[in-house]
């Protein structure tokens, strides 16, 4: 029995579900290994994982398909991959594994006939050995001979990832270095590139700056700082049997190269909604007054709900939304962003913002549909418990995140929640809430307008069509990954799959731009097609919201047809996979004109005859990059 097993507790627990075949053992596992810091505990929980699989209550078949990931490096592999493995496939994400030999990743990559390209990962995780990143030479070397050591050893690591990329067409989780804790040169490392702190922290740098969009890098700088350099090391380990750092610095690792594996996949939270007495100032606005509630530098409970209004602020400079709900009279909730002087956010900064005294979950229900985007986009806080759990149960969907009652604490607690971190920032991202700004001024415009035509007419809307460019990369994966609505397949992309489709001969991408006197809605529609003989495959068409019968689905259909054209094709086909949240396209391609061939419950394809097509009229003028207005 684990240590930690003892009678009564979790763990023990936890094996009495197992021996009894409870089929609560799953979800109870799932708990604790999302809970376990301990690496004794974690390899304990995954011991009884194994176990359950051959001889346990079975797990019921509801989860994705099995994901191809591989992990190579300088150091060993194991535990790191049990962990791994373990890890992913309690938060839902089976895998098949394949671990490389100690310190032969330079030549699995470089072969393209290893075992590992056989092996065909999706992602591929490499672990380079701590020791790759040493200065040679002392402490008098000129600098710039040593920044050419870093930059050296930068663009080998780099040419690996590349080649592995160009081999399996892998998204890549790329570990950089730790810092040394020692005290070796004392203060003097940080006045020479010879010191090992020093030459580390430039490669690192290097790393980050340079990598490309396929490439992610698992922070170990950041992972070891955080948890302290000489708890993370472990000298006899290494000596002994070459693991890259102390036991619970590989439960560390390991979560990150799962959270690394996850995001490649799955977009990061929308919606920030805040609660507003004793959560985004101190006291309640109703009874204290303007002058009465805390809030900017005159006292330690102001200072932070000022810092933690400075973090939501920044939230939303990368692209989150932000909301209010809160229990309040709506005047009185708004006065403080109008009028104190020591408010970091105004409400110019809310997307929507909700002040009653109705539930809070029927408020957020009612967000999603005012900006049009799932409740599982938003996440909740709250310094109230009561309320936190309420939208628990009635918006299960939401992430409810109870604050507590120390305000110095809220700022860390969104960091740490991890439902933000992006995986890119895009230009389009930083604009975000002005384009639901403007998204208002256009619907007073519709409510104003005679008929539809004569409103699309008043927008003045500009499309911008063009071929996938290098430089969108990052916000098309983002939009391929986050759009489930008016999405016809939910085919999922990462920034490495795109990139690979700019050069593919056998396919035809290209994104749409929207524009009219209002603002820029940015990259809104992206459409792929797949020239197979003399059809061409519709394999992704997918659009925001946001731009629904603005006329954008008939521009990208005369695109379609054009290309197709172009490519000696005589048939367009449609494909409809439906999903939970799609449903509003199900007849999308019966309302352009194809005509059904396959209609399977999980599966409709439609065809359209292009030699008949005549080009749809719309308001929309049309711009390319290269040529200018058609």
């Amino acid at each position: 029995m684990s240590a930690a097993a003892t009678v009564g507790s979790p763990l023990e627990g936890l094996k009495d579900l197992l021996r009894t075949g409870d089929l609560a053992f799953w979800h109870q596992l799932s708990q604790l290994t999302a809970q376990a810091t301990r690496f004794e505990d974690l390899l304990f929980l995954s011991s009884l994982r194994k176990r359950a699989l051959t001889k346990g209550p079975v797990r019921p078949d509801t989860r994705p398909d099995r994901l191809r990931v591989a992990l190579v490096g300088g150091c060993s592999l194991y535990p790191t991959s049990e962990l791994l493995e373990h890890i992913l496939d309690t938060i839902g994400v089976p895998i098949d594994l394949f671990t490389g030999s100690y310190d032969n990743y330079t030549s699995e990559i470089a072969d393209a006939g290893s075992p590992l390209h056989a092996f065909g990962a999706k992602v591929l995780c490499i672990l380079p050995s701590p020791r790759v990143a040493r200065p040679t030479g002392g402490p008098l070397d000129p600098r710039e001979s040593l920044e050419e050591q870093a930059r050296a050893i930068v663009q080998h690591l780099l040419d690996l990832c590349r080649t592995a990329h160009e081999v399996s067409g892998c998204d890549i989780a790329l570990a950089n270095f730790p810092l040394p804790g020692r005290h070796d040169l004392g203060p003097y490392r940080v006045r020479t590139l010879a010191s090992e702190w020093s030459f580390r922290k430039l490669v690192n740098l290097e790393l980050g700056l340079s990598a490309p969009p396929y490439v992610r890098i698992c922070d170990l700088e950041f992972l070891t700082n955080r948890r302290g350099a000489l708890a993370s090391e472990d000298d006899r380990g290494w000596c002994e049997s070459k693991q890259p750092g102390s036991p619970d610095m590989i439960v560390d690792l390991a979560r990150e190269l799962a959270g690394i594996v996850v995001a490649l996949r799955t977009p990061p939270k929308k919606v920030l909604v805040l609660d507003l007495d004793n959560t985004v100032w101190g006291g309640v606005i109703g009874d204290d007054g303007l002058e009465g509630i805390e809030i900017g530098d005159t006292s330690p409970r102001g200072e932070a709900f000022k810092e933690f209004q400075r973090y939501a602020k920044s939230l939303k400079e990368r692209g989150v939304l932000l909301a209010v709900c809160s229990k309040n009279d709506h005047d009185k909730a708004v006065e403080p962003f109008e009028r104190h002087p020591e408010m970091v956010l105004r409400m110019s900064d809310f997307s929507a913002f909700a002040a009653n005294w109705e539930p809070k979950a029927d408020n957020i229900r009612r967000m999603a549909v005012e900006l049009n985007l799932g409740l599982d986009s938003f996440v909740f806080v709250d310094d109230n418990a009561a309320e936190v759990e309420i939208v628990r149960q009635f918006a299960p969907e939401v992430i409810a995140i109870h604050l507590g009652a120390d305000p110095s604490e809220y700022r860390a607690i969104l960091q740490d929640c991890r439902l933000f971190e992006p995986t890119s920032i895009t230009k389009d991202d930083a604009q975000r809430t002005e384009q639901y700004h403007s998204e208002r001024e256009r619907k007073e415009l519709l409510a104003g307008a005679v008929d539809m035509d004569q409103y699309l007419v008043s927008l003045e809307m500009v499309g911008t069509v063009s071929p996938f460019r290098s430089v969108d990369v990052p916000r098309l994966s983002q939009l391929i990954n986050k759009s489930n609505q008016f999405n016809l397949t939910s085919r999922r992309r990462t920034e490495g799959e795109v990139s690979a489709l700019i050069d593919d001969r056998d396919h035809e991408c290209f994104s749409v731009r929207l524009a009219d006197r209002f603002g820029d809605h940015g990259l809104i529609s992206i459409a792929i097609g797949s020239v197979d003989g003399t059809a061409m495959k519709i394999d992704t068409w997918l659009m925001s919201c946001r731009v629904l019968k603005r006329q954008v689905e008939d521009i990208v259909l005369n695109e379609l047809v054009g290309l197709a054209r172009a490519r000696g094709c005589s048939t367009l086909r449609g494909l409809y996979l439906p999903t939970a949240k799609n449903g509003m396209v199900k007849d999308h391609y019966l309302h352009l004109g194809f005509r059904p061939t396959v209609t399977e419950p999980e599966h409709l394809e439609f065809e359209l005859a292009v030699g008949a097509f005549e080009p749809r009229s719309t308001h929309i003028r049309i711009v390319r990059p290269d040529h200018g207005p058609d």
